[in-house]
Order: structure tokens, then C-alpha cells, then sequence
């Protein structure tokens, strides 16, 4: 959570844009990986979460503090967008092609942690929409499962009960595979 952002969505809902700037440059990066790991192409990414920020910005004035970071919000708005583009496109997701940006240098540690990468991103790929989407939040974004929560409109004793669906699942995959 921004410090003071209660204050800053304030003033981003009064039309400042800069409060709204501020917004932005804390929260595109999360937002941008998260609709990147769900769509595997970069440019596509930047144009989705473009379009998220684009409507955040126009939808400000309709956001309503319920206790939660504004992330919660954002990441409604990105799932969304994530899943018009599919029924746009009508494509499976793929998380296959993602390249570890993380990754860069040949060494044998790097090496090692990009093929582990590879088949966790893999795996990842064999759970259904929702199982990705908490894995993916919870662990690489790093929200609460509060935050899930309010991002897929359950409850977070339900978001608990999906990861843990979802990390058995991903054991098995990963068992079946080794």
C-alpha cells in the first residue's frame, strides 16, 4: 500500500493528475506482470495495461474505499481486460512463452533457476483460470488473500481453499512430470 493513499486517491477522484501519477508509477509495474504473465506477449501487455490505467482513470470517481489497496481495484479492472482480450481473441492462456526477465546471464545457477522456471511456468499453465489467477497474485504479486478477494469476488476463506487446490494441483503436475 502507497503511503498516504487514501489522501492520494483523494485527490486523484477530484481530477488531480498527479495524485493519479503517483497512483500509476506505484502500481503499473505489479499490474503489468500480472496481465504479462497472463497473456505472454509484451506488447500486448503494455496495450492491456495501458487500457486498465486508461479506465481507472475515467472510472476513479465511481471507487469506493472498502479497507483494501487500491491494487484490489486495479487488479478487477486487469482481470477484466485479461479476460475481454480472450474472448476477443479467442486463445487459450499461455504462460509458455513468458521469458524470466529476472533471467539474463549464463552461469550455471542462472541456468538452473530458468529451467525451474520454465517448468513451474509450465505447470502453472495446466491449472484453471481462477487456480493461475491466486497463484499468481498471491505468490508473485504478493497480495493478501484478502486482496484476492476482493479481485475475484469471493470470500477469502474461499481464496484459501483455491490455493490450496491450486498448489496440490501444481504438486501433482510438477510430480508427474519429474
Amino acid at each position: 500500500m502507497l503511503d498516504g493513499e487514501k489522501n492520494i486517491i483523494k485527490g486523484a477522484i477530484r481530477g488531480k493528475s498527479s495524485a493519479f501519477g503517483l497512483l500509476y508509477d506505484h502500481y503499473q509495474p505489479r499490474i503489468y506482470r500480472f496481465i504479462y504473465l497472463k497473456v505472454s506477449h509484451r506488447e500486448e501487455a503494455e496495450d492491456l495495461t495501458h487500457q486498465v490505467f486508461l479506465s481507472s482513470w475515467q472510472n476513479i470517481g465511481n471507487y469506493k474505499f472498502k479497507g483494501f489497496p487500491f491494487s484490489s481495484w486495479l487488479y478487477q479492472i486487469a482481470r477484466n481486460q485479461v479476460i475481454d482480450y480472450y474472448r476477443t481473441k479467442k486463445k487459450n492462456v499461455s504462460l509458455e512463452s513468458i521469458a524470466d526477465p529476472e533471467v539474463e546471464s549464463s552461469s550455471e545457477k542462472t541456468i538452473d533457476s530458468n529451467l525451474e522456471f520454465k517448468r513451474i511456468r509450465q505447470a502453472i499453465t495446466k491449472l484453471n483460470q481462477e487456480q493461475q489467477d491466486v497463484i499468481i497474485m498471491r505468490f508473485i504479486d504478493d497480495l493478501s488473500p484478502q486482496e484476492v478477494a476482493v479481485v475475484l469476488n469471493k470470500t477469502s476463506g474461499a481464496v484459501r481453499l483455491l490455493q490450496h487446490r491450486a498448489i496440490k494441483n501444481l504438486k501433482i503436475i510438477m510430480n508427474n512430470e519429474a
